[in-house]
């Protein structure tokens, strides 16, 4: 009777959700998201540095993982009498060629933006002209546009090319 007692009184916990770890090659690795202070204007200098310091960061962890790429295809490029290791090898050098090619399109987007930051043309939408919003572009620095556009967009996009 007592363990009857004891079943009945073990309260059922709903499952904690766990936040997702960013993962080890993540631009948010070591990110601390900015405070602005009562009253702030937007796009302080305050601002302007912290969001340069994170293109910064992020455009230097790319241009690191470039060079591990070419010093790791030097290394381990290999003529493979067997074919079909040949051809495993070629495969995954055609892979990480493709993603440098699209991290090397990213630090152009990178450079231009640091551009527009310079020039004060950082920080609104290209479209409507408001503000882009700091949280946007913590997680996105390089966003041109608000949420309200790029949804627009994307909903656009979807409609014309399904």
């Amino acid at each position: 009777m007592a363990a009857d007692a004891k079943a009945k009184t073990v309260k059922k916990t709903a499952p904690t959700k766990r936040r997702k770890a960013a993962p080890k090659d993540s631009q948010f690795r070591n990110f601390t998201p900015y405070k602005p202070k009562r009253g702030e204007e937007y796009m302080s200098e305050e601002q302007l540095a912290h969001l340069r310091g994170i293109l910064n960061q992020w455009r230097t962890q790319l241009m690191e993982e470039v060079d591990r790429t070419v010093n790791h295809m030097q290394d381990d490029a290999a003529n493979f009498p067997d074919p079909a290791d040949r051809a495993t090898q070629e495969e995954e050098f055609s892979i990480e060629l493709r993603t440098r090619d699209r991290e090397r399109k990213l630090i152009k987007k990178i450079d231009k933006t640091i551009d527009m930051l310079e020039t004060d043309d950082y920080g609104y939408c290209e479209t409507c002209g408001i503000e882009i919003g700091l949280r946007r572009l913590e997680a996105r620095p390089t966003a041109t546009q608000c949420v309200d556009c790029k949804s627009l967009d994307e909903i656009k996009e979807r409609q014309i090319h399904g």
